[in-house]
């Protein structure tokens, strides 16, 4: 397994901010939505797979120390009990002589959600349908049918394991087996619920209510604990992890939380200043655009942006003005352009003499 360090292209001394800028940058390349080939989506899956790791405190640190999810001591033996298993048998459910349990853990969901970028200035609501499995109603999750019950199996005598005689270089070794006959549970289910066929759970297709904060981004996954796939025999739910897209949007942009859009304003109203209507993304707002105002210059209405994630106060909205040139004037307009040359004795066309360019100097304004 690649090094969940190596995979993200940080070095095991990077912060939270470091990791978490990884990953996005990553997630942006090989997310499906941009990179439908298949070996994007594997190193997508082992890309989200680092992050998450990383990312808690906890399981960093016990990755760090050799763990991860395949267990300590770099993935192999676990300990003492492992390597005896390993050697001599065992496991399967049975260790330490108690039968396993029918309930486990439900597996995760993953949703995609598709947001409007106005959904993201003051949150959303949405009701999801996801298909997963839920709790049979037949049977409760006890994979009997009603009126029934499970019986103890009578080749263990219910204690889920069998014990049998090994020879060995340490002599006779007595080992502990998982019962081939009800497959270490220590019961047998004669009468198996017919809805689930002795599952617990069934497929289901089921609405679940979901509140967006504002400020989520594309490739954010949101989790809610417990709302995803009921476990065998009615085992605890799982969790359901929402992933966001926010769609693009036709006049807006976004940089953090400030909202980014560009105003053609025509020569005149440039040279003599305009008030501009604004059709933000959550009303229209009045633009002061001053006389004499060029094209490159950003104008900002303070707390129009995007509500943050995490700091609840609303971002900027940058306006950056593009001044539009008529390309066609009747003979009287051009007379009166002529004159105003004259008047104003503007220079002819020079070189500028700053080493920025127009682009450069626009991204530099609109990010303040």
């Amino acid at each position: 397994m690649a090094d969940h360090y190596d995979v993200l292209g940080v070095s095991r001394e990077a912060n939270s901010d470091e990791i978490k800028k990884a990953y996005r940058k990553l997630a942006r390349k090989l997310h499906p939505d941009v990179n439908p080939s298949p070996e994007a989506a594997e190193e997508f899956k082992s890309v989200t797979h680092a992050y998450e790791v990383l990312s808690d405190s906890e399981q960093r640190r016990r990755y760090d120390m050799g763990g991860d999810q395949a267990g300590g001591f770099g993935g192999g033996f676990g300990g003492f009990g492992d390597v005896f298993e390993a050697f001599f048998g065992g496991g399967g459910g049975s260790r330490g002589g108690r039968p396993r349990s029918r309930r486990q853990q439900g597996e995760d969901a993953l949703v995609r959600v598709d947001l409007a970028l106005g959904d993201v200035v003051f949150g959303a609501h949405r009701d999801i349908d996801i298909d997963t499995a839920v709790l049979c109603e037949t049977c409760g999750g006890s994979c009997c049918q009603p009126g029934t019950e499970p019986e103890r199996c009578d080749v263990c005598g219910g204690s889920g394991h069998v014990s049998r005689q090994v020879r060995s270089l340490l002599g006779n070794v007595v080992t502990q087996q998982p019962c081939g006959s009800c497959q270490g549970y220590g019961t047998r289910i004669p009468h198996p619920c017919t809805t689930c066929g002795g599952q617990g759970r069934v497929r289901s297709r089921r609405t679940v209510g979901l509140d967006i904060p504002a400020g989520v981004e594309t490739g954010l996954r949101l989790q809610m604990p417990g709302s995803g796939e009921v476990g065998p025999a009615g085992g605890p739910n799982g969790d359901l992890y929402i992933e966001i897209h926010v769609e693009p949007h036709a006049v807006f942009s976004r940089d953090g939380d400030d909202l980014l859009a560009t105003l053609e304003v025509s020569m005149t109203d440039a040279i003599l200043g305009t008030t501009a209507s604004i059709d933000g993304l959550d009303g229209a707002v009045d633009l002061e655009v001053r006389a004499g105002v060029q094209s490159g210059d950003v104008l900002k209405i303070a707390d129009r942006g995007i509500t943050g994630l995490r700091s609840k106060r609303r971002g900027d909205l940058k306006v950056a003005v593009q001044v539009v040139t008529p390309t066609k004037v009747d003979h009287k307009t051009r007379q009166l352009v002529e004159e105003l040359a004259k008047r104003t004795k503007a220079p002819g066309p020079q070189l500028a003499e700053h080493q920025q360019g127009l682009f450069s100097k626009l991204r530099d304004r609109f990010r303040g």
